[in-house]
């Protein structure tokens, strides 16, 4: 019987840590929709005024960047901006002959006027972070705006972020990421999906409530002076951005999220390359917990609900491993339920994640009408999308559940860059992408064993107990199996 309540206590507690979560998001759903009935009034500069136009200096990170360079340099000298108080730098780390050819095209650049650095490290110290941190000693510029190198800002997109520099509580402005590539496969319109939510629901209704946000690593601008104050750039994290993030609010840097200039980049298209991004934002994730947490809650001036929306921030990436927890447990707890009885009371806690996913649903829900409009029709293709979403969010749990474990406990890795495929229609393919990593991972093995493990529990929907079978948790079991199976075989036949 010790087993027996070690499992329904581990089971339970990440049962109740996927509620809390779940709460918090639905706290954040009120605050986004209070949050659009709001006016804003922020102070902004007049950039028709040249005393009151700032200089700004834009940061291009790259690393073996062949298949983008050109389309990003190409796209970055049209924003428009007084071009004496505008300059260029490409932070270029990589270590193929896109250096070479990135260097003639920034050549050319320059002969036709343009203020624009080659900027190239002899190693790859700090990754991006030390790429940034590098450029920003020889930076000219007041205003940092940075770009990744598959994101394509509009040409009027600094005009409509700098002004609000004038502010000078303002340390960093953000914006929302749009996907030029959404509907090229399932896999893009499940990233776009959850992206979506996070630059809408979960940054509006952050930020709106002055609780803390962060910075998203691109399509964004900081103060410098909020940079050098924060403690500058440092690359002890895989995600440096959330780590300066923190660091700034702490030191009472004010965030200024715009949800309504939307900056278009590319979406990984294939798995291999969706797998190393979530590895990284997870492993981050979890490294900034362990690194910002305590001092979120020793800072005194911050209220009570900021520190809570704080701490469930920074754990966001480990509610895959509670996800992943309550899946591998839930055959177990389905064979405990039938066999003890006198134990049938503690299953109630089994309808926290009904009440989790259904509170998830609703929110994504108020995103995806927001983004798309509502009506019945619209409602039917969201239904089929949040599940397809859901099945296929689950069956990452394993492998972003050992990125969030190797972020607790201090397993330093490399930053890992995800490839970039140049790719916006159905017909541009990807399979002769140098960048594409051919390795199978043992964690797909382990994948495998997990679509037969759920097809199991659907199998055992039908024969535990002596009632002929117990059916609560099949719905369960048949995600688990799509979206274990989904992962694995993509894995498989994907990767190259």
């Amino acid at each position: 019987m010790i087993l027996e309540y070690i499992t329904i206590a581990i089971y339970s507690i990440s049962l109740v840590l996927i509620f809390l979560y779940a709460l918090a998001q639905l706290n954040l759903l009120f605050n986004y929709l209070s949050a659009q009935k709001k006016e804003d009034n922020s102070p902004q500069f007049d950039l028709s005024k040249s005393e009151e136009v700032p200089f700004v200096t834009i940061q291009l990170p790259v690393f073996n960047e062949m298949y983008v360079m050109e389309r990003l340099l190409e796209n970055i000298v049209k924003l428009k901006y007084p071009k004496e108080k505008l300059e260029i730098q490409v932070l270029d780390d990589s270590t193929d002959e896109s250096v070479k050819t990135t260097a003639h095209q920034i050549k050319k650049l320059q002969e036709q006027g343009i203020d624009i650095h080659h900027i190239c490290r002899t190693n790859r110290q700090g990754f991006k972070a030390g790429a940034l941190k590098e450029g920003l000693k020889t930076t000219k510029g007041e205003i940092i705006a940075i770009f990744d190198a598959d994101f394509l800002p509009e040409e009027d997109w600094l005009l409509k972020t700098v002004p609000y520099f004038k502010d000078e509580k303002i340390g960093v402005v953000q914006t929302r990421w749009g996907h030029i590539n959404r509907n090229y496969s399932t896999l893009t319109k499940i990233q776009a999906f959850a992206l979506d939510a996070h630059f809408t629901l979960e940054q509006v209704g952050r930020n709106s409530k002055g609780h803390f946000i962060n910075f998203n690593g691109t399509a964004g601008v900081w103060r410098k002076e909020c940079i050098y104050d924060a403690g500058n750039w440092e690359g002890d994290t895989l995600t440096e951005d959330l780590d300066l993030s923190y660091r700034a609010q702490l030191k009472k840097w004010q965030f200024k999220y715009l949800e309504n200039v939307v900056t278009p980049a590319e979406l990984p298209v294939i798995i291999s390359a969706a797998r190393s991004q979530q590895f990284r934002w997870n492993k981050g994730g979890a490294e900034n917990f362990q690194k910002m947490t305590k001092r979120v809650l020793k800072a005194k001036e911050l209220p009570l609900k900021t520190k809570i929306h704080s701490v469930l921030h920074l754990l966001n990436s480990s509610m895959f491993l509670n996800v992943f927890i309550i899946a591998v447990l839930s055959i177990p707890m389905l064979y405990i339920k039938n066999e003890y009885a006198h134990l049938k009371n503690y299953f109630y806690m089994m309808s926290f994640f009904v009440i989790s996913s259904l509170i998830f649903f609703i929110c994504y829900w108020h995103m995806y009408k927001r983004m798309y409009g509502g009506g019945f029709a619209k409602f039917l293709n969201f239904i089929g999308m949040f599940f397809t979403f859901f099945s296929i969010a689950m069956g990452f749990s394993l492998h972003n559940s050992i990125a969030v474990l190797e972020g607790h406990f201090g397993k330093k890795s490399e930053f890992v860059r995800t490839p970039k495929f140049n790719i916006k229609t159905i017909k541009d393919g990807w399979k002769n992408n140098k960048y594409i990593k051919k390795k199978l991972s043992l964690n797909v093995i382990a994948e495998g064993i997990l679509v037969l493990y759920f097809a199991f529990g659907m199998y055992s929907a039908f024969v535990v107990g002596d009632q002929g079978g117990d059916f609560g948790l099949f719905p369960f079991h048949l995600m688990l199996f799509i979206g274990f199976g989904y992962v694995f075989f993509k894995s498989i036949f994907s990767r190259a």
